[in-house]
């Protein structure tokens, strides 16, 4: 295994996105309605930019990228061994968090080994992420 290991906190932040994307609500970015007054220079192409169109656009953008990013850490995720998923969603995915003392004392297993575990998981998903590339991994 490598050495450094920068990419541990890369992965532990995509993991924390996963659950936050997943339980957030877009934030409300609502448009104005009082009216404004400004003048504005004619443009050649006749296009029109309101901020209710804005809204409209950044919400749906949000909202694709937020889906984009769901869908990367679920398939990262399935290419895991069926312990190490199970370590994963435990920590990082399930809606109610959970420390990892309870969660090797729930599947049974010794400190030791789950955090042997995780560490191999976390550098799996790395190198699933792109966050390590193979010739760093060999």
């Amino acid at each position: 295994m490598a050495k450094c290991k920068p990419w541990k906190s890369e992965v532990e932040v995509a993991l924390e996105k996963y659950r936050f994307f997943l339980l957030s609500f877009p934030i409300e970015l609502t448009p104005k309605i009082t009216s404004s007054y400004s003048l504005v220079p004619p443009t050649n192409t006749n296009q029109f930019h309101s901020s209710t169109e804005q809204t409209a656009i950044d919400r749906v953008d949000r909202d694709i990228a937020r889906a984009k990013h769901i869908d990367w850490v679920l398939r990262a995720v399935n290419r895991l061994s069926e312990i190490e998923r199970e370590i994963i969603f435990k920590r990082y995915l399930d809606h109610e968090e959970a420390y990892d003392y309870e969660i090797y004392n729930a599947m049974g297993m010794s400190e030791r080994k789950y955090y042997r575990l995780k560490a191999r998981t976390f550098y799996k998903l790395a190198l699933i992420f792109g966050f390590v590339t193979i010739d760093e991994a060999v």
